[in-house]
């Protein structure tokens, strides 16, 4: 199985960085970094995977191209958000990690808008103002 080996690779990295922070606090965190970097490419194949089968889905239901990628764009700014801030705070600077969220959450507000427009502009039709 596959995902025993990838949490083997986390036990391993987690030793190691025990075992390092306190002697060379660089190279633990050097270690934390290459590995979330590892995960995160390993995972980047199943990724377009599920990617590809929610076009599909997106196409077989007649929902406007722009709509679904749009949400995917959004679903990677929030993951990719998070593995950023999550590094940055295991480096103990909070401050810089909260603002890589706020970052990310107001790229995921500007991607919406159109969404939002469209959204209103529908229900606008549905229920017209006099």
């Amino acid at each position: 199985m596959e995902i025993i080996g990838v949490i083997s690779i986390g036990i391993i990295a987690t030793v190691f960085f025990l075992l390092l922070k306190d002697k060379q606090p660089s190279i633990a965190f050097l270690i934390v970094v290459l590995t979330v970097l590892y995960f995160f490419i390993y995972v980047i194949q199943y990724v377009q995977e599920i990617l590809q089968l929610i076009t599909y889905l997106g196409e077989r239901a007649n929902i406007n191209d722009v709509y679904i990628k749009t949400i995917l764009q959004i679903i990677g700014i929030s993951y990719i958000t998070e593995i950023g801030a999550n590094i940055v705070k295991d480096a103990g600077l909070e401050s810089i990690a909260v603002k890589i969220e706020m970052i990310g959450k107001v790229f995921i507000l500007i991607l919406a808008i159109p969404i939002f427009k469209s959204l209103i502009e529908t229900i606008i039709n549905i229920f017209p103002v006099s």
